[in-house]
């Protein structure tokens, strides 16, 4: 198609693209040294006990109780997903010493890498200009911001999802090309390998770029179909038969993912559209199912794939995707996509305004840093430096006791900067998934002595929480108080 831009010289095009990108990383690295608390701590925690464990284990002339501890840790905890990143940060902790803020620089790098791709596959099906828009919705959505430098694989499989999806996209205009289905099959079997879920995507792109070309019928008389589906199935297939089948760690990793009585429940619509919301707010949302209707045929049919796939995933991992907005993530590159046709447009008609040229760049050069400057001034808000040395102190406190704890991230936080390892009780939340799985409610005495029997002590620092728990904070009013300070509270459970 022809590739008239707004941005009417290829220095200002590349000027642009520049401006975007660099702004777009540079915000990743604002504030970078806070701790990951700041996006589902529970989950960044995870990752960063893991690579801590393996950085310990490599180390020499260190406590042996602090060694035997991190080890621990990491062996402990649930293997979701293979250790590609957290084996990554671990590495360079050879390097750089044990600094959190290394995983926060390559989750960034990641998301920029699927900018460079998505922009390319942007321009490649909407021009210039709608690449650019898609380009800025991808990096300055307020929760890509945030979820970008999180420590933890997603960023990771969005950057080889979108990787696909150009590689599939070239490969389907040229099907005997065996160079783009080879990276294709590595690029969707390495966002497969990375996170199972990414199959919904990776399936759906691929069955989108055929379909906007050929049958599938045809697609399948295609020698290079077969090499690109080999090598996208071959990485994901044996981590998953290795670990269900012969280590046995990834059997439980499969239950709970999919609760039929959601689709009954009011609450489980509701969820998922709160979690579109928060994701890609009400306006994009909008406009990116508005947008579909500006692509020719062809490519309509590449983006609704897309679309459905993330439907269909929703479908099926119901009960995440009501109650964990970073498993929605991958539809922001699909939504950004989605725009592309209309920023073409909307350039278009700024293109037949009168309005002097300088004064309309001025005008989004404007924008574009009042959305930077609000970005940075929500992560300027919020210091949880301090969280460090109030688990520090609990961990002082409760050093060898037998703990269970009602905290903000099931005692995570206490494993990593307390070195205390504790027992957690369920949040209100859990207690609701659990009763729903098993269609009955659990007797709260019986739950309670059974779950603190051995314990000592019990450490409450998720206030909002207790409040919610009405039972539990009754019952622990029986016990005297051990010890309490600022954003906790501590039980004698055994005075």
């Amino acid at each position: 198609m022809e590739d008239r831009s707004f941005f009417n010289s290829r220095a200002l095009r590349i000027l642009t693209f520049t401006l975007l990108f660099v702004l777009g990383f540079a915000i990743r690295l604002y504030d970078l040294t806070d701790l990951p608390l700041d996006f589902h701590p529970t989950r960044q925690l995870l990752s960063a006990l893991k690579a801590r464990g393996m950085y310990w284990n490599a180390l020499s002339n260190v406590s042996t109780e602090q060694k035997t501890f991190a080890i621990q840790q990491w062996k402990i905890r649930a293997a979701i997903e293979p250790e590609v990143l957290e084996t990554l940060v671990a590495f360079t902790y050879r390097f750089t010493g044990e600094k959190l803020w290394v995983a926060r620089i390559y989750s960034s790098l990641f998301w920029m890498i699927g900018a460079i791709f998505l922009f390319l596959l942007s321009r490649k099906i909407a021009a210039t200009d709608g690449a650019l828009v898609t380009l800025a919705v991808y990096l300055f959505l307020p929760y890509a911001v945030s979820a970008s430098r999180s420590f933890q694989p997603d960023p990771l499989m969005t950057m080889f999802i979108i990787m696909f999806w150009w590689a599939v996209y070239q490969w389907a205009e040229e099907t005997t090309s065996y160079q783009f289905a080879i990276l294709a099959g590595l690029f969707g079997g390495l966002a497969i390998y990375i996170k199972l879920v990414a199959a919904f995507f990776v399936i759906a792109g691929g069955l989108g770029a055929l379909l906007g070309r050929m049958t599938l019928h045809e697609a399948l008389k295609q020698p290079s179909a077969y090499v690109m589906s080999v090598l996208g199935i071959l990485p994901a297939a044996a981590y998953t038969i290795y670990g269900v089948f012969i280590a046995g760690y990834l059997g439980q990793q499969f239950g709970g993912r999919f609760i039929p009585a959601l689709f009954l429940n009011p609450s489980y619509y509701l969820g998922w559209f709160g979690m579109l919301n928060n994701v890609l707010g009400g306006f994009v949302l909008t406009l990116a199912l508005l947008a579909f209707f500006f692509w020719d045929e062809k490519n309509k049919r590449f983006i609704l794939a897309l679309w459905l796939g993330y439907w269909t995933f929703g479908l099926v991992f119901n009960y995440h995707i009501s109650s964990h907005d970073y498993y929605s993530l991958p539809l922001i590159p699909i939504a950004a996509l989605t725009l592309a046709p209309l920023g073409s447009w909307f350039f278009a008609q700024l293109e037949k305004l009168a309005a002097p040229r300088p004064l309309i760049y001025a005008f989004l050069l404007l924008g574009l840093g009042a959305q930077a400057w609000s970005l940075r001034s929500a992560m300027k808000a919020v210091d949880d430096r301090p969280q460090a040395q109030m688990w520090q102190e609990i961990g002082s406190l409760t050093q060898g006791a037998n703990l269970i704890g009602l905290t903000q991230d099931y005692g995570a936080s206490l494993a990593y900067w307390g070195w205390s390892a504790s027992s957690a009780w369920p949040t209100f939340g859990d207690l609701n998934y659990h009763q729903g799985l098993r269609g009955a409610p659990d007797d709260f005495e019986n739950q309670f002595a059974e779950m603190t029997s051995k314990k000592a002590l019990f450490i409450v620092t998720d206030f909002a929480e207790f409040k919610r728990q009405p039972l539990l904070e009754n019952e622990l009013a029986r016990y005297p108080v051990f010890a309490q300070g600022d954003g906790y509270l501590i039980y004698n459970l055994k005075p």
